[in-house]
């Protein structure tokens, strides 16, 4: 038998829901949506054929229901890699602890898990309107200076340590195969930085001046191999390096709002996003 897990590790409400996300494991299906702003939850489940479940604690809001008989759950996480491991480490709690015994289950059940979310672009050709799927991510956060190395190749990271001269080294992590496998053609594919902020940690100015100077055009500047950094944003290396660490499948999908190159902001960023929710939900159908 596992070790059981003690009380101040993983923690649980009176009811005996984990403690962020207040869920038990029957409130949660096994292909999950995500979203920043817990304002965007209804925007993903007015789709769904029916919602059987919601609740909310802090920024963790949550609809479970179904589409077409599929059982789906769309979740929001608020900002940041701080959320996101939170996120899932206690979704990863729901469906391979016994939370009763606090003993790992036997059997361990992969989720499928699918970001939605609205991003920058850091290249002139990458216009405002895109949808833009992350096949890899590099983290400029330092969440993975806690925990066991990844297995992915570590390239980016390290040619972006060098290039703007970092004390640590960001981290590289991929997207779900078999989920990138399943997009339409609506979609580009890039390399997204996660960042751990939203101004100087992504090159802007707004009375206080970054200390990295020249950020945004040193890094859209770089190419390894034909490749090249497209967009940023501030949770999707998270999610992988996560994920890839509890054995979960994620895809991490970006409306792109902005173009830092060309100094422009999407004025039909929410058309965008719904654009980019119904293109992300056709993922449940073709699984």
């Amino acid at each position: 038998m596992s070790q059981r897990i003690p009380e101040s590790e993983l923690i649980l409400n009176a009811d005996g829901s984990v403690y962020h996300l207040h869920l038990k494991p029957e409130n949660l299906a096994s292909f999950v949506f995500t979203v920043g702003d817990p304002d965007r939850v209804p925007l993903v489940s007015q789709y769904f054929d029916e919602i059987e479940f919601q609740t909310r604690k802090r920024e963790f809001v949550t609809h479970t229901g179904r589409i077409d008989g599929e059982r789906v759950t769309v979740m929001s996480t608020g900002m940041g890699t701080d959320n996101i491991e939170i996120f899932m480490t206690e979704l990863d709690a729901l469906v391979n602890i016994d939370l009763e015994s606090r003993t790992l289950n036997p059997t361990h059940r992969s989720l499928q898990i699918v970001r939605i979310g609205t991003s920058g672009a850091m290249q002139s050709d990458i216009p405002v309107g895109s949808l833009l799927a992350s096949s890899k991510a590099v983290g400029m956060d330092t969440l993975m200076q806690f925990y066991p190395t990844l297995n992915s190749p570590q390239v980016w990271g390290e040619a972006i340590r060098q290039k703007l001269k970092l004390g640590f080294t960001p981290y590289q992590a991929e997207a779900s195969s078999n989920l990138l496998s399943r997009l339409g053609p609506e979609f580009l594919k890039g390399i997204t930085l996660t960042c751990p902020g939203f101004y100087a940690p992504q090159g802007r100015t707004v009375k206080l001046k970054p200390v990295i100077d020249q950020m945004l055009d040193r890094l859209a500047a770089m190419e390894m191999e034909g490749e090249r950094l497209t967009n940023f944003e501030m949770e999707t290396a998270g999610y992988y390096a996560m994920g890839a660490l509890l054995g979960h499948q994620v895809l991490s999908l970006n409306a792109i709002v902005a173009n830092r190159i060309l100094k422009e902001f999407d004025k039909e960023a929410e058309k965008t996003l719904d654009s980019l929710i119904r293109a992300a939900l056709k993922l449940l159908v073709k699984k």
